[in-house]
């Protein structure tokens, strides 16, 4: 195994190999399963963070709060306890996925929007030189999940969309960028979710093409990925069926089994069919598509034995430590495939230099974060990019742009914005209202108790929904009851009395439950520079210049008009 870490993606030189070694064959067995586990740490409490270290992990996932002090005191303290250097992970996705310190990029769909090559690396860079300067050196993107089922709760806006072309172009960018700048990228979700409209933080999800077909698909996205030289893949709660039954027809219910602890899908197609040579990260274990497929105790080991090099934390952290322990002794986990795990794991560490490095290289001083974060160059280029990825979809009326003579009074039907995370940063979409006052409009928001709409009141009613992927939603859609504020509310629908404009600042799919609304806007993220930019395009003083990276009319002929 050690050998392989001079071929790619490490592509480790002999000192660094002999580092590997060295620093593997010192570990005792609790040491190598300390290392590869990754665990996780929500928010910034420095007692907390030191207890998670203490295990020795050789990964910790931070999910960082809104105080940039905080937050890099809290990874300072994760580094500095560490006599191993840690890989810090992220889902350096972009969207609702940042905090405040962090510049506004666009998450994936977004970008895509784009459709501008150089904005798409100026993007990556943006969020790879940031998210180093906050001691993030593992990435859990780029989402290479294909667009295929609408309602789909968790692909939606993470992906690039459902061009297997746009996804293959924009993931490579994203990787050589991150991966240049000293962040490993990871392609997840292995061997492809986007088929099955279900979400597998709920339960297990299953790809449903044949073989050929993810040949054509997933599997020409996956041979691109690493021949691109990703450093490593994240095997997901997801089944392949079609492979399994390819090498065992009877396979029954074994067919469904998720990647992340199968060998077939780890060991037989990812390493042997499209000879991946990195790390293999399983998807986070508390997952329902994880834990509903066998007891705890089973599934710990199967996660390791069954080819993946990385266990993405359990809860409680400590208690999956003792069952990868526990298998060991038992004989269920081999040495073996313990060895191998942590000589990648390691090797990993190697190939971003991480033992090279200053405690200051590893995490900047917080002076000079600051001077990283949200500079004028990085604002530049995500503001470029916010006005450069709305996309009008329809405008069946002519109603846009809106004018003071025509559309003063605006009412504003919204859910705002829920947070992704609980406890997570408050957000609001105070920044269209206000924008659309300081150019004169009058602006008021609906209220169920009142009245519903009429031209005697109202000259424009403008729907803003705001609802971005996010794990356990199961799907996403138009809850008019709770939109309009009551049962026979939801019944009404006011865009053949008052002219009616509906934006998304999210999921791209509205108009399947609302077909007939004359101008829909995606503007796939709430962040505040989009608002700003859609509020311009609204009244005409910016063009429109997002290409739709989906089939936003959801194959309805009848939406187009």
């Amino acid at each position: 195994m050690i050998e392989k870490l001079a071929l790619a993606p490490f592509n480790l030189c002999v000192d660094d190999i002999a580092w590997v070694k060295k620093t593997r064959d010192a570990l005792s067995a609790e040491q190598k399963i300390a290392q590869i586990f990754c665990a996780m740490s929500l928010r910034d409490d420095p007692a907390a963070i030191r207890d998670i270290v203490s295990r020795q992990p050789g990964g910790l996932l931070r999910y960082m709060g809104p105080n940039l002090d905080a937050a890099w005191q809290a990874t300072r303290v994760a580094i500095e306890s560490s006599e191993i250097p840690l890989l810090i992970a992220g889902d350096l996705e972009g969207g609702a996925y940042g905090q405040p310190y962090f510049s506004p990029v666009l998450n994936q769909i977004g970008v895509a929007a784009c459709d501008d090559a150089a904005l798409s690396e100026g993007i990556a860079d943006v969020l790879a030189r940031e998210g180093a300067a906050m001691g993030y050196n593992w990435s859990y993107t780029p989402v290479v999940d294909i667009n295929a089922k609408f309602r789909s709760a968790i692909v939606g806006t993470r992906s690039y969309g459902s061009n297997v072309e746009t996804i293959i172009r924009e993931a490579t960018t994203h990787i050589r960028t991150l991966q240049k700048n000293g962040v490993a990228a990871t392609a997840k979700h292995w061997p492809g979710e986007g088929f099955d409209d279900r979400d597998q933080h709920l339960v297990t999800t299953i790809n449903p093409l044949s073989f050929d077909e993810w040949e054509k698909s997933f599997g020409l996205i996956y041979r691109s990925m690493i021949n691109t030289g990703v450093m490593s893949v994240m095997s997901a709660h997801i089944a392949l069926p079609s492979w399994v039954r390819k090498k065992f027809p009877d396979a029954a219910l074994e067919a469904f089994r998720p990647a992340s602890v199968s060998k077939l899908l780890n060991q037989d197609l990812l390493r042997g069919e499209l000879g991946f040579n990195g790390v293999i990260v399983s998807d986070a274990t508390p997952m329902a598509g994880f834990a509903s497929w066998a007891d705890r105790e089973t599934m710990v080991v199967d996660v390791i034995e069954s080819g993946c090099d990385m266990f993405l934390f359990g809860l409680p952290d400590q208690r999956d430590l003792d069952l990868l322990m526990k298998g060991l002794r038992e004989g269920r986990l081999s040495e073996q495939r313990l060895e191998a795990a942590v000589t990648r794991v390691l090797g990993l560490k190697a190939a971003l230099g991480l033992h090279k490095k200053s405690l200051d290289e590893l995490l900047p001083p917080l002076e000079k974060v600051r001077a990283t974060l949200r500079s004028t160059d990085n604002l530049a280029a995500t503001k470029k990019a916010a006005q450069k990825t709305i996309t009008l979809i329809k405008d069946v009326k002519s109603t846009l742009p809106l004018t003071l003579a025509k559309h003063k009074r605006i009412l504003v039907i919204t859910e705002g914005i829920r947070p992704l995370l609980p406890g997570g940063e408050t957000r609001t979409l105070a920044a269209i209202s206000d924008g659309l006052r300081a150019r004169g409009f009058e602006v008021r928001s609906y209220n169920a108790a009142q009245p519903p709409p009429t031209p005697a009141d109202t000259d424009l009613v403008l729907y803003l929904i705001a609802q971005e992927s996010m794990f356990s939603l199961a799907h996403i859609y138009i809850d008019w009851a709770k939109l309009h504020g009551g049962l026979f509310q939801a019944l009404m629908r006011f865009w053949h009395d008052v002219p009616t404009v509906m934006v998304s600042f999210g999921q791209m799919y509205y108009l399947y439950d609302a077909p007939r609304v004359p101008t829909y806007i995606n503007a796939y993220t709430a962040l505040p520079v989009v608002q700003e930019s859609l509020v311009a395009k609204l009244v005409g003083e910016e063009l429109f210049e997002g290409h739709s990276p989906v089939d936003a009319f959801c194959g309805l002929e009848d939406a187009r008009y």
